[in-house]
């Protein structure tokens, strides 16, 4: 799978929106998915508050490995960021959101307090890329549904301000993905879990891609979906060609709809059928907590 290309112009123009209001707010509060903390981040957003204090939120935490969540929170606050991570779904880690953007601001706000203009609100912005549950956040945050949420990309499509008690203030953006999705890896991994329309990559072809990579870091879990058969074959092929490991990925997708009886006439795997089923009970956590992002491996290009 190539890079992907899928850009629509209200990114580009909230893009110009957002430079116009960043000097206007104190801190930027990024939430990304926690099984993809390097993919599901966009790197212009970097460029764009590279001056404004940065909390990472790493969402949907509950889907993600714990172990490994603990190392990309570890390696984010060792960049200088403030980071938590949180399941928005059910509210569990959100209540730590307040108190992190506050100490953030610590000298900020004591500075505030000895000029004696300690009430003003702290403003922050929100932002992510599509679908990484901002709007299912900030809704935990205020106890009500300001933010229209759907499982889908491109839902929010304008800012607005919403505030919250203890004196914030949060400035809600549309999800914002880079003009364009490189290396492919990171059009793969945002794919996967389901940041871009499903319309835009070939279904079967990613569904086989997940499982050739899930096999190689979770085989064990793996094993128990596809069969040792199938598994075995994704582990011969891990350190040859990817297009050798993808092939035996799409064997395995045969070997899991054998599994689930997805046949159609003569026995042969729906692997359509198959492959839809796959992908969203992965990005539902029914097939287990598995991140497709380690420190160790996917954070060698920024050292």
């Amino acid at each position: 799978m190539a890079g992907i290309n899928w850009y629509p112009g209200h990114m580009a123009r909230t893009m110009r929106e957002l430079g116009d209001r960043i000097g206007k707010v104190d801190v930027v509060a990024e939430i990304t998915d926690a099984r993809i903390p390097i993919s599901g981040r966009n790197r212009e957003l970097d460029r764009l508050c590279q001056n404004k204090p940065r909390l990472i939120i790493l969402n949907r935490s509950d889907l993600a490995d714990r172990t490994e969540t603990d190392r990309w929170l570890s390696y984010y606050r060792s960049k200088g960021y403030a980071a938590l991570a949180c399941d928005a779904k059910s509210g569990n880690g959100v209540q730590a959101f307040v108190p992190a953007a506050q100490g953030l601001l610590a000298e900020k706000l004591a500075r505030r307090e000895s000029k004696g203009v300690g009430g003003l609100s702290i403003k922050v912005m929100v932002v992510g890329i599509p679908n990484v549950g901002k709007s299912s956040f900030i809704n935990r945050l205020t106890g009500r549904k300001p933010a229209k949420t759907e499982d889908r990309p491109g839902v929010t499509r304008q800012l607005s301000w919403i505030r919250l008690r203890g004196g914030l203030d949060l400035l809600d953006t549309p999800g914002l993905l880079a003009p364009r999705l490189e290396p492919a890896i990171a059009a793969r991994h945002l794919a996967m879990t389901g940041a871009v329309k499903d319309d835009v990559y070939d279904t079967e072809e990613l569904a086989a891609e997940l499982l050739a990579e899930l096999g190689c870091k979770f085989p064990e879990a793996i094993g128990k979906i596809v069969g040792a058969e199938a598994l075995v074959a994704i582990l011969e092929a891990k350190d040859g060609e990817r297009s050798q490991l993808v092939m035996r990925g799409g064997d395995a997708l045969e070997a899991f709809c054998a599994k689930r009886g997805f046949l159609m006439r003569g026995g042969v795997g729906d692997t359509e059928r198959g492959s839809r089923i796959l992908l969203d009970e992965y990005r539902a956590g029914k097939l287990g907590r598995f991140s497709l992002e380690t420190v160790m491996l996917d954070t060698a290009e920024e050292k």
